[in-house]
């Protein structure tokens, strides 16, 4: 019996390890990829699309909803270590919120029963409470810091969005014209991604 369970604690150990050594990897790569971004030609250049929650989502897949929210803190943590911040932290708080309202939800329904039907509805969920927690905390936390931040009114800000889209004529139509189209149109092509590369890539990270 000593001997199995000492099998057993060296088994979890390495298991434990082994998942470390994933998350790191995949909170790496999740940084590197903020460092591409991409303007939007129906947003103000300030948004910008990156890949980065695509190696958050593809652990959530793997290692379940927890491990998600780790590799998406250290992604926020590594970027504020390497390039600061311009907000006080404000920004990349809600950076993190954002990427969490995609990756949870889209978790939390393929660990129910994980077949690609699956994995397609809650991505469909995630890319749903992205658009809702992106218009949320850009109207009220985002678009008010960066503001302040670079001193000057919102008005400004909305000005941009109107260069883009003429009728972006306020804060409300910023967030439904600007800020909720961004966050879908992300929400999709990070699904996308994963779609493809999961079933190919989650072998060797099950390899435990």
């Amino acid at each position: 019996m000593s001997t199995n369970t000492t099998m057993k604690a060296g088994q979890e150990k390495r298991s434990n390890v082994k998942m470390m050594a994933q998350i790191g990897m995949l909170a790496a790569i999740s940084t590197v990829l903020m460092f591409f971004e991409f303007p939007l030609p129906f947003a103000p250049s300030f948004y910008e699309l990156d890949f980065s929650e695509v190696p958050v989502l593809v652990g959530c897949f793997s290692m379940g909803p927890a491990a998600g929210v780790v590799i998406e803190f250290l992604k926020i943590l590594l970027k504020f270590a390497l390039k600061g911040t311009m907000t006080a932290g404000v920004g990349e708080v809600a950076n993190f919120a954002i990427g969490c309202s995609l990756v949870l939800p889209a978790a939390w329904i393929y660990k129910r029963k994980k077949t690609r039907k699956q994995a397609v509805w809650g991505m469909v969920a995630g890319t749903i409470c992205m658009a809702i927690a992106g218009g949320l905390l850009n109207a009220f936390v985002l678009l008010p810091t960066y503001a302040k931040a670079f001193g000057m009114p919102m008005e400004a800000l909305i000005e941009m969005g109107s260069k883009v889209n003429g009728k972006i004529t306020g804060l409300s139509t910023f967030i439904l014209l600007a800020v909720t189209p961004f966050n879908l149109f992300k929400g999709v092509i990070i699904s996308t991604i994963v779609l493809l590369i999961y079933k190919k890539i989650s072998p060797i990270l099950r390899m435990r």
